[in-house]
Formats: structure tokens, sequence, C-alpha cells
């Protein structure tokens, strides 16, 4: 019967179908067959979004429309080209920069590269920068969302495998820097060869520098809230959320006053279609693992995967590659609602840490995000800078040479995501 599910699930893969339907119609399928009650399929969809924990998610995708529409993005944009604006590739550099900022507020690589999108990229080629390149930058410096706290991601992962969404979060602050450290040495190689020059002859001085920052405080404090109260316990990442989304409507209508009231709607009814979108494809897919779990599927991908090697680093390659591949051809989030529960069972076989595991995978199935056919990113930066989708492709190919690039560096240096984690916690 689970061929017969699977058939079915690729088929309607196959027709376009959105993906929380292709999960519960092969659901659907296999219930209807086999002798079980209809009501486990309801209590499973159902169940599944009782948890406390998922409130994180609706909150934090509020406080990202609040932060990018409450003239937060402005200040940030100002602050990052004080600091690189004028090395080679100035606003590439600030592109990257303000998506590492960006990032510790949306959790969201579609939210972080929209906003960059919109507000970098028409500059870019007002300076002389091909669209193509402008957009694919946009888009690769878009991942780091998924990786700096608070990352959505992150949430659902630790959800699905019971692991610490706090050292999660801690974990993901030096790979985050890491692949910004990766795509700025893209920028630099691209900039010298096409002779993209900097915004400005030379350094700002620091006096000017400490001012962009000053302007940006609000902003900048966020990071720091995040980080500092989750290490001393003022609150859990669900809480987190709350006053993430408080802090940004403070900011955005009374500091910044870049918001306002009548736009309060708008974000939430933007934020309910997200977070109803992530809550569907999260219930579909608990009722989809009562079939996996009912035919064993993941005691035979276990015990198959480590009769090839118990060698952690030769599972952890194995897995990575196959992320890759499926992430051609399927949306990340629904990727992970899928295989993160199976894969937890094979990493604790072998050792490898849950937290390493969890950042290496967010960023694997978010590279998958940047590039087609699937890849959601690639088609808001699209339609937002109107590239076409082969120019964005081929500019994009350095990138994400640069991308994989630090995933192998992250899969053999474990330390890199646990050191922060182990010292806090």
């Amino acid at each position: 019967m689970i061929v017969a599910t699977l058939l079915l699930f690729a088929v309607l893969l196959a027709t376009g179908m959105p993906i929380a339907f292709v999960i519960l119609g092969s659901s659907l399928l296999y219930f209807a067959v086999n002798p079980i009650a209809p009501s486990v399929l309801a209590q499973r969809l159902t169940g599944s979004l009782e948890s406390f924990p998922l409130l994180a998610i609706p909150f934090f995708v509020v406080a990202g429309a609040a932060m990018a529409r409450g003239g937060i993005a402005e200040r940030l944009y100002g602050f990052a080209d004080g600091l690189v604006g004028h090395w080679r590739g100035g606003l590439a550099q600030v592109a990257v920069i303000n998506s590492l900022l960006i990032g510790t507020m949306s959790g969201s690589s579609n939210a972080d590269a929209a906003i960059d999108a919109r507000t970098i990229v028409p500059v870019m080629r007002r300076q002389g920068y091909t669209n193509g390149f402008a957009s694919a930058i946009s888009a690769s410096s878009g991942l780091i969302a998924p990786i700096m706290p608070p990352s959505i991601g992150l949430i659902v992962y630790g959800l699905l495998t019971s692991t610490s969404v706090s050292r999660l979060f801690i974990g993901g602050v030096i790979p985050a820097f890491l692949i910004a450290i990766g795509l700025m040495i893209m920028v630099r190689i691209i900039a010298s060869r096409r002779g993209y020059g900097a915004t400005r002859n030379k350094r700002l001085p620091a006096s000017e520098i400490v001012e962009r920052g000053r302007r940006a405080i609000w902003a900048l404090a966020m990071p720091v809230l995040l980080l500092f109260g989750l290490r001393i316990g003022w609150f859990t990442p669900t809480e987190l959320g709350v006053i993430a989304a408080v802090y940004a409507f403070i900011v955005g209508l009374v500091i910044y006053r870049g918001m306002k009231p009548r736009d309060v709607y708008e974000i939430l009814r933007e934020s309910a279609f997200t977070t109803a979108n992530v809550m569907v494809i999260l219930a579909a897919s608990a009722a989809f693992s009562v079939v996996l779990t009912l035919e064993e599927v993941p005691q035979f991908v276990v015990s198959n995967l480590l009769s090839v090697s118990n060698n952690p680093y030769l599972i952890l390659v194995i897995i990575n590659i196959a992320l890759l591949v499926l992430g051609m051809i399927m949306e990340s989030l629904s990727l992970m609602v899928i295989l993160a529960p199976l894969l937890n069972d094979i990493i604790q076989k072998v050792g490898i840490d849950p937290v390493h595991f969890g950042v290496v995978l967010v960023f694997n199935l978010g590279i998958g995000s940047v590039h087609p056919p699937v890849g959601t990113v690639v088609y808001t930066v699209c339609s937002i800078t109107k590239c076409s989708v082969e120019e964005f492709t081929w500019e994009l190919l350095p990138f994400l040479g640069a991308l994989l690039a630090v995933l192998a560096v992250l899969i053999f240096f474990p330390p890199l995501t646990l050191f922060l984690p182990n010292l806090l916690f």
C-alpha cells in the first residue's frame, strides 16, 4: 500500500497541486484503503497544531512584516552603507550586510529577499549593476535570515524533532556570519572582474558611522534583546515572538513613524495568510507521518543508510546530497516537515548533534529555495525586479558555489555551529 501512496504523491506533485493537498491526498488514500478509523486522521490533523511553541511562528511573522514596513529597513540600509559602502562592489556588499541585519527580525528568506529587491536593487541598477546580478545577490543574501535567529525554519525543525529552539537559535549565529562572509568574498571577486565600484571613494569617519548606528539603534537592539533574553531565561522562544511583535509595532508606529495605524490591518492580514500556509502544511505532514510510521519507513531508511557506513560525516554528506537534489523539485518547508523526524532518527544512531544537523538542514533546504525550478525566493525576487529567470539563474551560479562551499564547511566543522550553544547553555 505504501507504494500506491507514494505513487499518488508523485502524480499529484507533478500536476502542480499545492503541496499541502499533495500530502493530504496521499494520506487520505492510505486511510481509505486500510482498516483505520477516520477519526485517527482527524485527530492527527488537529492535534498536530495544538502546540504552544507553534505560537512563535505567527508572532515572528507579524514582527518581520512590521519591521519591514516601519521605517526600520531604511535605517539599517544607511548603517550597512556606512560600514561597507566604500568596498569594491559597494552596493552589493551593502545588500549582504543589510540582509544580515534584517535577518535578525524577519526569520524568512522570502521576506528578507523581498525587502532587498524593493529597496536596494533599483539603486544598484541605476549605478550600472546588471538586473540579474542585483537580483541574484538579493536572493542569495536572503538565505541568512533562515539561519539567523529568530528563524522560522529553526522553530519548525525544533518542534518536529523536540530539539531545543533556544540552542538552535544561538547555533545559527556563527553560520549566518559565515554565509555573509562567503557571499561578500564572491561579490568582491565579481566586482573586480566587471568593474563594479564603491558607493564612495573613502571610508566614512567613525563619527558618521556611529551617528548612522544611533539612528538605527532601535532596530539594532532587536537581536541583542533576543540573544540576551534567551540566555538569561527571561522568556522562551514563543514568548520572545510576542515581545518581538509588540516591539516592532511600537518602533514602527511611535519611534520611527514609518508605519501608519491604517497599515496595521494589512500587516496582520498578510501575516495571517503566511501563517495559514505554514500551518496547513504542518497539519497535512502530521497525517502523512502516521502513514510512514505504520509502514515502518523510518526503520527501513535508517537500517539501509547505516548499512552503508557508520561514519557520521559520510552519512551527513549522503543526506545533504539527497536534500540538494530533492530541493530542486520540492518546496523547502514541505521537505522539512516530511523528512526532519525521519532524519533525526538517523543522526541519533550515528552520534550527530541535533543542533548541528538542524542548522545544516535548514541551510541546505534554503539553498533549494534560491534556484529554479521550484525555488520560491527566485520567483519572489524576479516578480519584483522584473528579471527573467534565465538571466537570474546565470548570475546566481557564482553565489550558489559560495553557498555550497559554506555548507561543506558547516558539515565538516560542527564546532562552528555548536560553540556558542555549548558556551551559553
